[in-house]
């Protein structure tokens, strides 16, 4: 009687940890959503993280200790001990080595993970009931359709963010795949999808696993397609769709698992998810379901063909730096050419120098600005670059005609006239920076090649456009020392 109230009483204090690590996350999400508070929001975060992992970790324990279970409490402990250290000791190494420009990729890598996570946990939850499951009423179903749509779910995430991180990484073309007849191949996958939820529902002769393994080869064909099939413009907001996507596999997972903290925590990841995705749609003046449906950027021209801009005009950065000195009014557009150089740090001394000698320095943030939500944010917060002098796309399009140089440096997509001013641009429509009404625009750039999302940009041929070619870093570089 004395060890199952102890039991119990350690069973209550799990829940209540699971509390208040719920807490903690919802704090975290607060915190992240200003520069101020993003790393006591992180702080919250991992918090929380470690009292959930700790609760879940006795809560398992306090399952083996119970009588009748085969397994003892030190196998048990061993068994959970050893995945955590080989997990935390990758998860250190990568924290430590990797760079901000390979964070996109990583984070699908990671969605990928809570995808096939989901894809596991359903399969064993399914038959670790077996035929308990249909003849346990409502419940039973319930369960089953829990274990069909956590699975569903998480093998379009893994397949979609496995397709996600190869684009990223610039190991598959970011140019579309455009199959014939692909969203009628779509709705087929879903149609036959729920058809095998009714079959697998229903079966009450142990064949249930037919449709479940079925639908499962479907999943994963759909999570490949629906992001193979979305252009490179677009993968800032498909990364957002994916963490939507992860969080709602694991929301899944822990109906399946009668997990109450995976449940908010999936709610939470999910809804958030799903709000930036909107957020990111809405700054590109695209639906939802037009990026699902396809994507822009297929195939580096515009209007389906190519045009004669003229030609461009070169700068060397001795001018530039003369044009920086005599300036009043200075704009900073970074892209994710910049992170690729790791220039945020000459960057920021420049933009010091400037600041010293009077000029007026100022960033203008696109919110789909590099491969990642908040990418440029968080790499001028690096390169401690001061918060109020970084401001959104909305906050300083209108100063641009007062602006006496602009500095595009690694942008592109985001900074395309053509997206206002030729109604047949793949990317017609997208609210851009207009960074072309300034005096002087300078483009920095390796190449002429066009952006991500494969459009070419007239901004390049303009008469107060002028091309710096090289690499990012070392030409601010040069600036810095010539200011």
């Amino acid at each position: 009687m004395t060890d199952l109230l102890a039991s119990e009483r350690l069973a209550g204090l799990a829940q209540a940890a699971y509390i208040i690590a719920g807490v903690l996350f919802i704090l975290a999400l607060a915190g992240l959503s200003r520069h101020e508070t993003a790393k006591r929001g992180n702080v919250f975060g991992m918090t929380g993280m470690v009292i959930a992992l700790v609760a879940t970790v006795v809560l398992a324990l306090r399952q083996t200790a119970l009588p009748g279970f085969s397994s003892s409490v030190p196998l048990t402990l061993v068994l959970i001990a050893a995945p955590m250290a080989v997990g935390a000791v990758i998860g250190i190494w990568k924290a430590r080595t990797v760079q901000m420009t390979g964070m996109p990729e990583l984070i699908a890598v990671l969605h990928s993970f809570v995808g096939l996570a989901a894809v596991l946990v359903g399969y064993n939850s399914f038959l670790a009931a077996g035929p308990a499951t249909h003849d346990a009423g409502a419940m039973g179903t319930i369960h089953a359709v829990e274990v069909f749509l956590g699975v569903f779910i998480g093998a379009v995430t893994l397949t979609g963010s496995a397709v996600a991180y190869l684009k990223l990484s610039a190991k598959m073309r970011s140019a579309p795949l455009v199959l014939p007849g692909r969203h009628w191949l779509n709705l087929a996958v879903l149609l036959a999808s729920a058809g095998l939820l009714v079959w697998f529902v229903l079966d009450d002769e142990g064949a249930a696993l037919v449709p479940l393994a079925v639908m499962t080869v479907l999943a994963l064909w759909l999570g490949f397609h629906l992001v193979a099939a979305i252009g490179g413009g677009d993968m800032p907001v498909v990364v957002s769709m994916l963490n939507s996507y992860s969080g709602w596999a694991a929301a899944a997972a822990g109906f399946m698992l009668s997990n109450d903290l995976l449940i908010i925590t999936g709610s939470l990841v999910g809804s958030s998810g799903a709000i930036l995705s909107y957020i990111m749609c809405k700054a590109m003046n695209r639906s939802f379901v037009s990026v699902i449906a396809g994507g822009f950027g297929s195939d580096g021209v515009v209007a389906g063909q190519a045009r004669d801009y003229g030609e461009h005009r070169e700068v060397q950065a001795g001018e530039v730096a003369q044009l920086l000195a005599d300036a009043k009014s200075v704009v900073i557009t970074p892209g994710y050419g910049m992170a690729v150089a790791q220039a945020q740090y000459p960057v920021a001394e420049m933009t010091r120098k400037l600041r010293e000698k009077g000029v007026e320095v100022r960033f203008g943030i696109h919110p789909v600005a590099g491969r990642l939500p908040g990418h440029m944010n968080v790499l001028l917060a690096e390169a401690k670059v001061p918060y109020d002098i970084v401001l959104e796309m909305e906050e300083i399009n209108d100063d641009f005609g007062a602006t006496d140089v602009v500095l595009v440096i690694g942008a592109n997509d985001t900074v395309n006239p053509a997206a206002l001013e030729e109604p047949g641009s793949p990317i017609a429509g997208m609210p851009v920076l207009q960074v072309w009404n300034a005096k002087e625009v300078i483009v920095f750039k390796r190449s002429m090649a066009t952006g991500y999302a494969g459009v070419q940009n007239p901004l390049f041929f303009k008469d107060n456009t002028r091309m710096l070619f090289g690499d990012a870093k070392e030409r601010v570089e040069d600036i810095v020392r010539t200011v």
